[in-house]
């Protein structure tokens, strides 16, 4: 590793750090920064010093960020080179097709295909494909996988083949487990040994959950696809100095509260107050009585509140996960020497000079939910029946509340109401990762059981763990045959439900919501519940604790008052109430200390990155390009290089555009590009079955993501999507001004505007672009002819993948929104002064005869730079050519 050109004045940069008989390279970060710089701040120092080259990273740079707190050093932007890439299988396979067809267009246009490779670490983790099409039967995990074989075995193939013909490229095969959850347990690094250099591990993911190993003192943070793919080619991550709010816990949590509980309110106190584009760092007595996995599962929601991280310092209870998850030694040794070296080690007694501190006293947190389509949505458990009425009253008014539809199940016949619970699914990275939430569920499961209680039979009951550890200590405990009596049998080791891979309802539940139009609800204990993100036929969704879940199956209604109300009864009558089969946590901690052993983490992670037989046995081809099926459903080459040219057009301005669609606040990557199951009737549907491809082949959006002709059809095709251009229509339609105001489908209505050369604008509200890091809701919209997107406020990662698409963001000044200045989405838009984009800081809007300036979010000269190549992969492939070339 290149030293800095550059130096401090009076400051040794480089100096060595001495560990056991081992020696390390170190920047020197812990006299330099000041004793009350943030901890996250200080990684970033860290970051600036090693890499300072005098061009990317200057000594400019470095100066701002220890100057950090100045309101001058927040306007600074700097270039971090992270340590790793983590991915997974849906973000990853359209990631390594880009870079595949990024190798074809290098040799097009004269270059070496082989230059285009990962310059840094790339782990991909397969778990996004597994589907819970099984469950409820002791056979479902192999049957799911079966199944997943079958639907996915061109996809896993071209993974294959970009593992064996890519340099730096690792593939943890399908199930091993959730990818945030191996991070967590196994893959993190927390501190580098590379090449003789120590430095901290500076995780960035194509998946925004990637902060959960900020729980172990790991600084990393979604970002796009589109910005993983630069970074994988050795391009830094451009960004502004962040802010950084203060988290301060006090007390300890109550008994009968759990972490997902306290997460639930740490995300609707966070909202609140504000953190998008923020770090976040926690810091007080209560911290100190959060394990590693509290920890994580807080750290895990950090997109839910907004934030780029939220950290935890490294400290005694980290290095103690650190061992206690098999890692070596060495490792173990190394990671804290480092941060007691570095100034990275927590010191409870020095309190950062934070931007902002929130305080939040952990006596204060009760049993939640969260629903029921946004996190931040809290309900206290004694308020869920009413919550749940008034917010069927919102979503439905002429819903009668009193509808029952009669359904033979299990050879009885029952009523079903609304707000019957058709989805039970302990499921997610951020709870499974939580033993003491999973022997919680466990142990009321066997309470339960052994009552006589059993789950309602119009829900589908799932287990998806985090990874097989899981198993093994259920397993141990001797409780999984009770979570199968109740239905919970394991249904795979992989996202599943958290992420709309759900599965078909119980078919007469389907049928009544489809039918009849039955308000239908999911309990997860996931992180996200977007509205049409976890099944087309579930209405609502609740987040709450896998302990919660059960309960709610046996319940079966969100009508049913948990606090008060039984759960069910007895076989001799008896009521049986949530408090009398809830587990002391005297007797979780005695299941946990007894159970859950070192070598169940070593044993689980062995042979990591091998597959099974299934695997082995896809076969391989290595090859410097990979061969394109023009046939193929799965994989076709992207078409973002075609006719590019050496050097980047001119920009210019975008003048007789028309709105595709018109949309209210908080719409999430959900909404712009769905993750679930492809309807027939979609005009994504349409497609593959023109293609001789049957229902059951369809898959879901996310498995498709490797084919842009499926993705551009399901772009704004969410099932949920409320557009204003056609109030009163749910779903993915708008109004064609191309076609005398038609209302079509909305791809539909796109290529209708292309063939009539007509640009186009969406406008939006406030949060634009919540959610995960999707680059298909950047890359679906850019394709479809979508040239910028007018909103009140953007979300940080969303943003930054339209512009790595050339699409331009423009957000209404403050005061200012679509509503306010009078626009209904029927105008003709013109943007006038992109051409003068390299300085300017607003934009001119017409539309029809209103005019008005607009601000221009290319907030760097990096991101400036990358909208006028007309993305990040064109900016990347162009230097990748030059330095081929040696210009």
């Amino acid at each position: 590793m290149a030293e800095p050109a550059g130096r401090l004045d009076s400051f040794d940069t480089f100096g060595e750090l001495r560990v056991g008989s081992n020696r390390y390279r170190v920047a020197r970060i812990g006299d330099l920064a000041p004793s009350r710089m943030p901890y996250t701040i200080r990684v970033l120092l860290e970051n600036l010093l090693r890499n300072e080259d005098g061009h990317r990273v200057t000594r400019d740079q470095v100066e701002a960020v220890l100057a950090w707190g100045s309101e001058h050093a927040f306007s600074v932007a700097v270039d971090i080179h992270p340590a790793r890439v983590f991915m997974h299988d849906t973000n990853g396979v359209p990631s390594i097709a880009d870079i595949a067809a990024m190798r074809d267009a290098m040799h097009e246009i004269g270059g070496a295909a082989t230059s285009v490779n990962p310059q840094i670490p790339v782990e991909l983790v397969v778990d996004h494909s597994v589907i819970a099409d099984v469950f409820g039967s002791p056979d479902a995990f192999e049957r799911n996988v079966e199944i997943e074989y079958e639907r996915n075995a061109e996809r896993y193939r071209f993974l294959r083949w970009g593992q064996t013909s890519l340099r730096n490229f690792d593939v943890v095969p399908p199930g091993k487990g959730i990818m945030h959850q191996v991070n967590l347990e196994h893959l993190a690094r927390v501190v580098v040994a590379d090449q003789g250099w120590a430095y901290p591990d500076i995780c960035v993911g194509t998946d925004s959950h990637t902060t959960m190993v900020n729980g172990i003192g790991v600084l990393g943070w979604g970002i796009g696809g589109i910005d993983a793919e630069a970074a994988m080619l050795g391009e830094s991550v451009n960004m502004l100095l962040p802010r950084v709010v203060g988290v301060r816990l006090t007390g300890a949590l109550p008994d009968g509260a759990t972490a997902t509980d306290l997460v639930l309110t740490i995300t609707e106190l966070l909202r609140a107050h504000g953190v998008v584009g923020k770090f976040v760092e926690f810091y007080g007595e209560g911290v100190r009585w959060l394990s590693v996995p509290d920890r994580a599962t807080i750290a895990n929601m950090s997109p839910e509140f907004g934030s780029t991280c939220a950290y935890f310092p490294i400290d005694e209870e980290t290095i103690r996960y650190l061992r206690f998850t098999g890692r070596t030694a060495e490792r173990v040794a190394l990671a804290e020497a480092y941060a007691q070296a570095q100034g990275l080690w927590h010191r409870p007694d020095v309190v950062a000079d934070y931007s902002e501190t929130v305080e939040l006293d952990l006596t204060d947190v009760r049993p939640s939910l969260a629903g029921p389509s946004r996190p931040q949505d809290r309900v206290a458990l004694a308020e869920a029946p009413s919550r749940f009425r008034g917010a069927l009253a919102e979503a439905s008014p002429v819903a009668d509340p009193a509808m029952a539809v009669p359904a033979i199940l299990d050879g009885s016949e029952h009523k079903l109401r609304h707000g019957i619970v058709g989805i039970a699914a302990i499921t997610s990275c951020t709870n499974t990762s939580n033993p003491s939430v999973m022997v919680t569920a466990a142990l009321l499961a066997r309470n339960a059981a052994q009552r006589g209680l059993r789950s309602k039979p119009w829900v589908k009951t799932t287990l998806s763990p985090g990874s097989r550890v899981v198993t093994d200590y259920l397993d141990a405990a001797g409780l999984t045959p009770f979570l199968d009596q109740l239905g919970f049998h394991l249904t795979g080791y992989g996202c599943m439900t958290c992420i709309g891979a759900s599965g078909p309802l119980v078919p007469q539940v389907q049928d009544a919501a489809r039918t009849d139009g039955l308000t239908v609800v999911s309990v997860l204990s996931g992180n996200r519940n977007f509205a049409g993100r976890i099944n087309p036929d579930v209405r609502m969704n609740y987040l709450a604790s896998p302990p919660l879940v059960v309960a709610y199956a046996l319940a079966g209604t969100m009508e049913t008052d948990l606090a008060a109300d039984p759960l069910g009864h007895a076989p001799d009558g008896t009521p049986v109430f949530l408090s009398d089969v809830w587990p002391s946590s005297s007797e979780v901690a005695e299941v946990m200390d007894t159970v859950i052993a070192p070598g169940m983490f070593t044993a689980a992670y062995a042979g990591i990155f091998t597959g099974d037989a299934r695997w082995e046995n896809l076969g391989q081809v290595t090859s410097d390009r990979f061969g394109w099926d023009p046939g193929s459903d799965y994989l076709r080459r992207p078409p973002y290089f075609e006719g590019m040219s050496a050097e980047p057009e001119p920009v210019a301005d975008v003048v007789d555009a028309r709105v595709l669609v018109m949309l209210g606040d908080s719409i999430t990557t959900d909404h712009i590009s769905p993750a679930g199951a492809i309807p027939v009737d979609s005009p994504a549907g349409r497609y593959l079955a023109e293609r001789g491809v049957d229902r059951f082949g369809f898959n879901t959006y996310a498995s498709r993501r490797g084919n842009h002709d499926v993705m551009m059809r399901g772009t704004f095709a969410n099932v949920r999507l409320r557009n204003e251009l056609v109030p009163g229509v749910e779903g993915g339609f708008t109004r064609s001004f191309a076609e005398d105001g038609r209302v079509r489908p909305v791809y539909d209505a796109a290529m209708a505007y292309r063939e009539a050369g007509i640009p186009l604008v969406i406008v939006g509200g406030a949060q634009y672009g919540s959610g995960s890091s999707r680059d298909w809701a950047a890359k679906g919209p850019a394709l479809l002819g979508v040239r910028a997107v007018l909103a009140e406020s953007f979300e940080r990662i969303h943003r930054s993948n339209l512009i790595g698409m050339g699409v331009l963001p423009l957000q209404f000044r403050p005061g200012e929104s679509a509503r306010r200045l009078g626009l209904t989405g029927h105008e003709v838009i013109e943007i006038r002064g992109v051409a003068g984009l390299a300085t300017a800081t607003t934009a001119r809007v017409r539309a029809d005869d209103r005019e008005f300036d607009a601000i221009v979010r290319l907030d760097t000269e990096r991101e400036r730079e990358i909208y006028h190549n007309g993305g990040v992969m064109k900016l990347v492939l162009r230097r990748l050519q030059k330095a081929d070339n040696g210009s």
